[in-house]
Parts: structure tokens; sequence; C-alpha cells
């Protein structure tokens, strides 16, 4: 391979531990401007995020992987890179702009690892040119192959940190996502069970009135019957769900 390159040639990544303070914030929460805002997040939109973010780890060494082989002469070898770059490029895009369900940078704290703190929008798209470059050099049996070769090994173990950094934003995201459902889903199971008790008490109260009034108060008493039935039964689905929302 070509001589060697020092590391100040490759361009300069954020430290790995970078990661844990854009992951620290407290919320979900869509600030103005970032793109996918208001998007409908669930816990399988979370998965599918973190599974794409995921992706793009294995795919940058396999792009390194094969651009070493085609450097070789390896049949294939070339065609598989580029493909590869492809569907790292695409889930790249879609985790930036947002596609069918998925939305895009949808809080703060993604826009900072982006454009902030890990530079990772800067860093993936410096990768993906830099590959781009270096399979047309490669194909081309150009004399800047083999520099350009030695750059992209040298940066791929520091955007592999860059890309760890990412995937844990989306994974503390998706961890905050899940309390505050569980929160927000206990609050309103509270509300329910007092509602639940006000319910048996005017039950209660009805039935106590229709006793009163005798054979007049037959019928309203037996609706009111019937409502402490279904009074009961609320209670008992209040609880179950008090038991989950823990």
């Amino acid at each position: 391979m070509a001589a060697q390159l020092s590391i100040d040639s490759v361009p300069v990544l954020a430290k790995p531990e970078a990661a844990a303070r854009c992951a620290s914030a407290s919320t979900v929460a869509d600030p103005p401007g970032v793109a996918g805002a208001g998007a409908e997040l669930s816990s399988d939109v979370f998965g599918a995020l973190i599974n794409l973010s995921g992706r793009r780890r294995f795919t940058s060494q396999r792009v390194v992987l094969y651009a070493v082989l085609a450097s070789l002469g390896h049949e294939g070898a070339e065609a598989t890179a580029r493909a590869t770059l492809a569907q790292l490029r695409e889930a790249h895009t879609t985790l930036m702009e947002g596609k069918g369900s998925l939305p895009g940078v949808f809080s703060g704290q993604l826009h900072d690892a982006y454009f902030g703190t890990l530079q990772g929008d800067r860093n993936i798209r410096a990768f993906i040119s830099l590959a781009e470059r270096t399979l047309d050099a490669i194909a081309g049996s150009g004399l800047g192959a083999p520099v350009l070769l030695d750059q992209l090994v040298h940066s791929a173990t520091p955007l592999l940190s860059v890309l760890n950094g990412l995937t844990l934003v989306y994974e503390e995201q998706a961890k905050r996502h899940a309390q505050l459902r569980r929160r927000q889903l206990h609050e309103v199971t509270a509300r329910l069970g007092i509602i639940s008790h006000q319910a048996r008490q005017l039950a209660f109260n009805a039935q106590v009135a229709a006793a009163r009034a005798g054979e007049q108060g037959r019928d309203f008493g037996a609706v009111a019957a019937s409502m402490t039935e279904v009074t009961a039964a609320l209670a008992i689905l209040v609880q179950e769900a008090s038991g989950r929302s823990l």
C-alpha cells in the first residue's frame, strides 16, 4: 500500500465519550426547526430507528473491507462496496430527513449529535465522499488510489466511534420515551381511579335513594344496581392498568 499517512490527514471525528453528553438530555421534545418535529413516536418506530442507526456501523466497516479487496483485484468486490455504500447513504438520509413512518432528526439531542457535539452528519458524509472517490480511483487504476484507500482505512475506526455514539443517543431517546409513556399511563389510570371511586359512591347513593322510595323507586334501583356492577368492573380494570404502569 502507499506511504503511511498521519491521522491528521483523516477528517477529525468527535470523541466517543461525547455521546454520553448528547444522550443525557431529559426530554424528547421537538425544538423549532428540527426535521420530523411532531412525528408519531412509538416503541416500533424507535426500534426501527435504532436498527437503522446500527446498520450504518456495519455497512461502513463493510465498505472499507470490500474497498481493500477491490484494490487487491478480487472479482465483484468493487460492486459489493458500491452497493454497501448506497445502503449506508440511504440509511443516513432516512435518519436525517425521515421516510414513511420514520421521523428525521426529531429532537434537540439528536440535532446536537448530528450537527454539534459529535458532528455526525459531517463525518458520515465525509466518509461517504471519501469512499466514492476511493472506489472511483480503484476502478480507474488512478495513481491516487493507494493514498485514498489509506485515508479510508484510517477513517474507519474513528467513524465507528461516532456511529456508536449516535446509536447510543437513539437508544437513550427510546428509553426516555418509554419512561414518559409509563408516567402518562400512570397519570391516566390515577385519574380513572378517582372517577371510578366517585362513580361507585354515586351508584351507592342511588341505591339508597331507590330503597327509600319504596315501590316507586324499584326501576331506579335496578338501574343503580347495574351501575354498581359496571363501576366495580371499572375499578378492577383500573387496578390492573395501575399494576402495568408501575
